[in-house]
């Protein structure tokens, strides 16, 4: 009957809608409804913002127009598409005096605008009017726009209006008011702590409306601090009771339940206010039992005010008779057919498992039925429910379900997330050695590169310390058991990065450790995953790792050493890789092969990868050889302050103390600099080599600012004007000494990833004790199958052990620690410069060229490419004969080097045994000349800035001995070793 009186009101109208749109807007809510797809909306609603761009522009538009153009508006802006052009009529509309279009424009600024719009600003001094109007339903939209619309900034222009509205005559207003506060609550806290009062007061309102909103902040306020809250136990108790028992007015019943909103908030509100509290706890007691026992499981809404009532009683202290009411519930949500109540029942079954392991028991054909459920939520869950109940007896049940879920499933989020799980149950409760080999082999097979790194270190670990066992034998099975499981894998095609990582380093520690494989079988099983595994840089830097501690080993042994000719190969290839990282593995294994026995014991000590590395900090062992290169005339070690430019600053601070310390601008001009002093300096002679050694910014710049100076007095005299040099940092010269980030950086880059970090694990998890039980005898007929999954699952009764992870092997003594440190720093020895000293004054000097002055020598007497041929055999020597003074010497090959790695600085980071031995070595190395020994290098004509020629040699020299290294390798370790 109504609607045919709607039918005949629309045909009295005529073209006028029911509410008085017109016909045109009727026809586009029609048009858009009726859309086929999307793109046929788009035209429809482009074509309607055209229109509405035209008409919104109009002059002495009416109010019904303009109120059905702003609604329009709101279709645009839900369909998608852009409509700001009409934000600001939205705006001056809720500055009308007519209510419906004042409440069409507050609602149309609410959905365009956030509260951080420009427009904001017009819209607060309308609020504050309509917040004192007497139309309470203009107030109840003004606070409308405020809960959106005032931001942190505004929130002061509006408070005190808002306070003063808690205590309005109209409920609806009331509870407005105190919805706008909870949203400032939000948004500042700050700005509303001095009112948390007002929603105690508001607790006790006589309308529910108002007490029901008042739930919702006072809610915010338990969650980051309970105890100030716990006074309000009994009155919240009484709330809940007095809902509970049908007091409110049938106009908050929903499904024939008595306010259930409010009665889920109170009770999540007093699982805050009881959790851990005895004295509160009590309180509640009651009131839950009688929810839990009334409540009605026919409706969803009765069903989650019974879920939220198990959530609170697993909350709370314990109480056994609230406890075996929600078991009771629990058993009645897995027993339904619908998922939704049976994912239910297994998340409260979680709940209660930690007050009550034997509640899971007494439904464990339940939990069987979800696991084997299609349902792929309800699994997830049940897997969590399984994760939580997992003991020593029951471990290898769970983490094999687990693992054959993880195969079949293609989501890699949750398969990193089920092989999380399934590593650290393994660690914890595994039964045995050879078990948890396998277990951790399915894992790393399976789940590939999706296992966290970590992982894979924490199995290293575990394999090299066992499991807290005192008992070699247990060390040695463990061991051979991973070799073996580690040789038949191997062959595999598409092992993950990872994997193939722990494999390497297991067989190059204990491949040959019990004497079942030859070393040239673990090696040629080694060179053969380097092969097939060729585009992975990291695992082939594992691979020659391993091919060094074995050959190491065999040498320590006293065992003759015969490479394989794959892995000869291999080496070769390394030896010419564009890798720094693995050029250094492989020069470190040609390295290692030539020590004696003694020398690679004290390296790479036998089965030393757990031990604890003593490192002298203050490389005390070097102090000899430092001493002696000073004495030969290097540079003594720069320190960190210096190198970060801390020195520099503090001198020109001490420079500038005689000026007075003015801190703003200053405009008086600037004053006449002093003249320098003239001195005589003997020009640099470039007849022997210049190597690049790190100074000190404020060493360079005087010597700089020195030479500079002398070369503008010579030729202006001492009445010209002069630039002040002092102090100033060069930007055209001679880069001065890398700063603290970029030399971070590259200590970063250069840190070779070698698989052997030492990760700290915590994986300790608290035992929980469960007492034995008598098993209910079941009732109806049971598939055999499902019994004897359930009693592998439930059956134990055993304590459990929570194996912890974290034990670790007694460390042996090492003698060789010392000469194990990583982080080796070294003097870099500079060659002397020779050369006769000379008169001549120098060119004048650019002003802008505050870097090296122009020198001019002689030019080159030798053919230059004549010494390239040194390069491939030291044995040559090259004689180069200058004007004064001539010097014979073979050419230093790592000087090549000195320059371009005197930055470079290895990671400190510790690494096991078989690590990168050169890391830390390499500036003492690669400093092996004496006094005296430099390499000759020819002198381009007095050119500004760098010489090409000069560059071009040296970088063939480097190409030839960084790609080709045809020539005799250097010996890298005479200098430390003997």
């Amino acid at each position: 009957m109504e609607q045919l009186k709607t039918i005949g009101r629309e045909l009295a109208m005529g073209s006028q809608g029911a509410f008085g749109q017109s016909k045109e807007f009727l026809d586009l809510i029609k048009s858009i409804g009726e859309s086929r797809s999307k793109a046929e909306e788009d035209r429809i609603v482009i074509r309607e913002i055209e229109t509405l761009k035209r008409r919104i522009s109009e002059p002495d538009i009416p109010k019904r127009k303009m109120k059905e153009y702003i609604i329009r508006l709101l279709y645009v802006e839900m369909l998608g598409h852009d409509a700001s052009f009409g934000y600001i009529h939205a705006v001056k509309m809720t500055h009308d005096d007519n209510l419906p279009s004042k409440r069409t424009g507050y609602l149309a600024v609410t959905l365009f605008l956030n509260d951080d719009h420009d427009l904001i600003i017009l819209i607060v001094n309308t609020i504050q009017k309509d917040l004192k109007s007497d139309n309470y339903l203009v107030v109840c939209a003004a606070l409308n726009a405020v809960c959106r619309l005032i931001n942190e900034e505004t929130i002061p222009a509006v408070l005190p209006l808002v306070v003063e509205l808690l205590s309005h005559g109209k409920e609806a207003v009331r509870k407005k008011a105190v919805m706008a506060l909870h949203s400032f609550h939000r948004k500042s806290s700050s700005s509303v702590s001095h009112l948390v009062a007002n929603f105690r007061k508001r607790l006790c309102d006589n309308d529910p409306g108002v007490m029901g909103a008042t739930l919702c902040p006072l809610f915010d306020l338990i969650t980051d601090d309970p105890n100030p809250y716990k006074d309000l136990v009994v009155s919240f108790v009484s709330i809940l009771k007095q809902v509970a028992e049908h007091r409110l007015p049938k106009s908050y019943d929903y499904h024939q339940m008595p306010a259930p909103f409010v009665q889920i908030k109170l009770l999540k509100i007093l699982a805050l206010l009881g959790s851990g509290d005895k004295s509160s706890s009590e309180h509640m007691y009651t009131v839950i039992g009688d929810i839990i026992r009334k409540g009605d499981s026919s409706s969803n809404i009765g069903n989650a005010i019974l879920y939220e009532s198990i959530r609170c009683v697993s909350s709370i202290y314990p109480n056994p008779k609230l406890l075996e009411a929600a078991a009771d519930v629990i058993a009645k949500f897995l027993k339904s057919d619908s998922h939704n109540l049976k994912y239910m029942g297994i998340d409260a079954l979680g709940r209660l498992i930690k007050l009550s392991p034997l509640i899971a028991e007494q439904h464990q054909l339940a939990v069987i039925d979800c696991l084997e459920d299609p349902d792929d939520t309800l699994k997830r869950k049940t897997f969590e429910l399984l994760y939580k109940m997992t003991k020593s007896s029951n471990v290898e049940v769970i983490v094999d379900r687990m693992i054959e879920y993880m195969i079949s499933i293609s989501d890699d989020h949750y398969k990193t997330y089920i092989a999380s799980r399934c590593v650290e149950l393994a660690e914890q409760f595994a039964p045995s050695n050879h078990w948890f080999i396998q277990t951790m082999n399915k894992v790393f097979e399976h789940a590939g590169d999706l296992v966290n790194i970590k992982v894979a270190h924490n199995l290293m670990r575990l394999i090299a310390e066992g499991f807290g066992e005192d008992d070699d034998a247990a060390y040695s099975q463990l061991r051979s058991s991973a070799v073996e499981s580690y040789l038949r894998i191997i062959g595999e095609p598409k092992l993950p990065s990872v994997f193939l990582q722990v494999i390497c380093w297991v067989l190059g520690e204990y491949g040959t450790a019990d004497g079942k494989h030859s070393a040239s079988y673990i090696t040629g099983k080694l060179c053969d995953m380097a092969e097939a595994y060729s585009n992975d840089e990291i695992v082939k830097a594992y691979a020659i790792t391993a091919l060094t501690k074995i050959y190491a080993f065999e040498i320590a042994a006293g065992r003759k050493v015969d490479m394989l000719s794959e892995c000869q190969s291999l080496v070769e290839e390394l030896l010419a890789s564009h890798s720094t990282d693995l050029q250094q593995r492989a020069y470190e294994l040609q390295a290692v092969i030539g020590l004696d026995a003694r020398a690679v014991e004290a390296i790479l000590p036998h089965d030393a990868s757990c031990e604890d590395i003593e490192v002298d900090k203050n490389l005390s062992f070097l102090n000899d050889y430092i001493q002696q290169a000073i004495e030969s005339g290097a540079m003594p070690y720069i320190s960190e302050n210096e190198r970060s430019g801390a020195v520099s600053v503090s001198n020109f601070r001490s420079q500038d103390q005689q000026e007075p310390g003015q801190h703003g601008l200053r405009f008086e001009a600037y004053e006449v600099p002093k003249a320098p002093v003239p001195s005589k300096v003997t020009p640099v002679s470039l007849s022997s080599t210049t190597d690049l050694v790190p100074v000190s910014d404020s060493l360079y710049a005087r010597e700089t600012h020195q030479i500079t100076s002398v070369g503008l007095s010579s030729d202006t005299g001492s009445s010209g004007l002069k630039l002040r040099l002092d102090g100033v940092q060069k930007k055209w010269g001679k880069p001065a000494y890398s700063s603290p980030a970029s030399s971070s950086s590259n200590s970063t880059a250069q840190n070779p990833v070698n698989g052997m970090t030492k990760v700290d694990v915590a994986a300790s998890v608290n035992s929980k004790v469960r007492d034995s039980y008598d098993s209910r005898k079941q009732q109806n007929e049971i598939d055999p199958e499902k019994q004897k999954l359930a009693a592998s699952l439930f059956g134990g009764s055993t304590k459990p052990e929570r194996r912890t992870s974290t034990s670790s092997k007694v460390p042996k003594a090492n003698a060789g620690a010392a000469d194990r440190s990583q982080d080796s720093k070294a003097a870099i020895v500079p060659n002397k410069a020779s050369g006769d000293n000379s008169n001549q004054q120098p060119p004048p000097q650019d002003l802008l060229d505050l870097g090296e002055p122009n020198v001019t020598v002689a030019p080159p007497t030798v053919d230059p490419f004549m010494q390239l041929e040194g390069l491939l055999d030291p044995s040559i020597s090259s004689t180069v004969s200058h004007s004064d003074s001539a010097v014979t010497n073979a050419p230093d090959i790592m000087g090549l080097y000195s320059g371009a790695t005197s930055g470079e600085q290895s990671g400190g980071g510790y690494i096991p045994a078989g690590g990168d031995l050169l890391s830390g070595l390499s500036n003492a190395a690669a400093v092996r000349g004496t006094t005296g020994e430099t390499i000759p290098s020819p002198v381009s004509q007095s050119v500004k800035g760098a010489n090409a020629k000069d560059s071009l040699e040296k970088d063939a020299k480097v190409r030839q001995m960084g790609v080709t290294p045809t020539g005799q390798n250097p010996n890298l370790f005479r200098d430390l070793l003997g």
